[in-house]
This record gives C-alpha cells, sequence and structure tokens, in this order.
C-alpha cells in the first residue's frame, strides 16, 4: 500500500488509522469535517473536496459516522423514532459513505489491488439482531451494507481488482461509544485499527462486496 485516502480522520479511528499508515510509510491524506470542512451528508461538499485530489489510492476509508445526532440518542421503543432522527442517520451513516464512493471512484485504479472500506457496524446486521432497539442507527447501518454491496457488484465490472468491504472495528473506547459501552468490552482507537488493518491486508477478491468484523469473520447480513 502506498497511498490512502482517510474520510474522517479526525475521528478517533480516523485519526488512529491515519497514525497507523503514516507510520508504515505510507502516503496519507486525511479529510475531516473540522480539518477541512468536508460534510459527507452534503454531496456538493463531497465533489468539490475529492475533485481537488488526483490519485490513485491504493485504499479508501471511511470512518466517518455518529451515534447522536443533534442530541437524539438512540431509540429503545418504537415509539420513539422519529422522521428527523432517522433522517439524520441516513444522512450521516449510510448517504454520506456513498456519496464518498460515489465520487471517490475516479480516485481508484482500474488495475491493481485497491480497496475501498466503510466502517459499519454489527448492529447494521439484520441477521445478527436480537434485542431490538436503536431502530434508526440499525436501519442506516443495515442501508449502508447494502450500498457497498450493490456498488461491489457494479465496479468489479470496470475495476477488476477492487475490494468494496463494509468493516466492524468492535466496540473502541471513543467519545463515539463512551455513553454506550456498558458492559461490553472497549479496545484503545490504536489497537481496533491494527485489527481492521490486518483484515484490510488480508482481504482477496473474493471478498468483495461483504461485510467482516475486526477478527477477520464475516458478519452476517
Amino acid at each position: 500500500m502506498k497511498e490512502a485516502l482517510i474520510i474522517g480522520a479526525s475521528g478517533g479511528i480516523g485519526s488512529a488509522i491515519a497514525a497507523s499508515l503514516d507510520a508504515r510509510g505510507v502516503a496519507v491524506t486525511p479529510l475531516s469535517r473540522s480539518g477541512d470542512r468536508l460534510d459527507v451528508t452534503d454531496e456538493a461538499s463531497v465533489e468539490a473536496a475529492l475533485g481537488r485530489l488526483e490519485g490513485p489510492f491504493d485504499l479508501i476509508f471511511v470512518a466517518s459516522g455518529a451515534l447522536e445526532i443533534a442530541g437524539a440518542e438512540p431509540e429503545k421503543t418504537l415509539q420513539a423514532v422519529s422522521a428527523r432522527s432517522m433522517a439524520d442517520q441516513f444522512a450521516v451513516n449510510c448517504i454520506g459513505p456513498s456519496l464518498v464512493l460515489k465520487h471517490g471512484v475516479r480516485l481508484l485504479p482500474r488495475k491493481g489491488r485497491a480497496v475501498f472500506a466503510a466502517l459499519s457496524a454489527r448492529v447494521g446486521s439484520i441477521g445478527d439482531n436480537r434485542l431490538g432497539g436503536w431502530y434508526s442507527y440499525r436501519t442506516a447501518k443495515a442501508a449502508l451494507n447494502q450500498m457497498i454491496h450493490t456498488a461491489a457488484i457494479e465496479l468489479e465490472r470496470t475495476h477488476k481488482d477492487l475490494i468494496c468491504v463494509c468493516l466492524h472495528p468492535g466496540t473502541v473506547a471513543t467519545d463515539f461509544t463512551a455513553k454506550y459501552a456498558g458492559r461490553h468490552k472497549t479496545v484503545p482507537p490504536e489497537e481496533a485499527v491494527q485489527n481492521l488493518l490486518t483484515v484490510i491486508d488480508g482481504l482477496e477478491m473474493q471478498d468483495n462486496g461483504l461485510f467482516f468484523d475486526w477478527a477477520g469473520k464475516q458478519v452476517r447480513w
């Protein structure tokens, strides 16, 4: 890996993966809302930010995401669901990464191995959902999984060596999870990204369009 683009590079996971890749000698291009005014929910912002880049990148990693937006906590009941909070979750957790992929395709090589990876979450798995709740966040992540899976099918026709995946990082000790980790064991961002990079390094073409956890195990849709 020689060139990597990190979206959401100011967050806990994004900054850690940027630092880890930099330590490997990878040329890292970090983009974020706080550092570059990149708003992944605004297509014009995404198009402008990516339009300034030349590439090609061996890795585009989307680390942006949110669990609470505008003070709305994950819903525990159906009655707590609102159109606003659901739309906000889709904008950040599904539409944002989808726009990055749409406008980032030109930055990926048509020949030679490359990876597009977006952070998802195990709670977005329909098959693994036994607890319910967290309606908007779960649904937005499930939609993201479908978007990446569908795009992978299309892009394998034009980018023969491109691998598109969704990744579940585990419960990482960041501001994102601080209120909700509960009894779950958390890992520091530096450990989480080493796990994720190990998964990315080991991806093969048959993994295109799939969903993996931090240990490299496939997560059910």
